[in-house]
């Protein structure tokens, strides 16, 4: 048998959080799609300014990678 949960007399939420204005489920839609987070190493990130700056070498990166395996393969 489980205990009850004591309640306390506070209540749940604090007076001053205002949801009023709030809309349910406004982010699932992108939440459901996932993320990819991926957190650099100190040393790396100095060499980075922002995401795009990251996005921009990855994907020059795999331009030359997919390059590579085509020259490859056609060996």
């Amino acid at each position: 048998m489980k205990k009850a949960r004591e309640k306390s007399g506070e209540p749940e939420v604090r007076a001053e959080y205002d949801f009023s204005g709030g809309v349910r489920g406004k982010y699932v839609r992108r939440h459901a799609q996932g993320t990819n987070v991926v957190v650099l190493e100190p040393d790396v990130a100095k060499v980075f300014p922002n995401a795009e700056a990251v996005n921009s070498s990855l994907r020059a990166l795999a331009d030359i990678m997919r390059r590579r395996q085509k020259s490859a393969a056609a060996r």
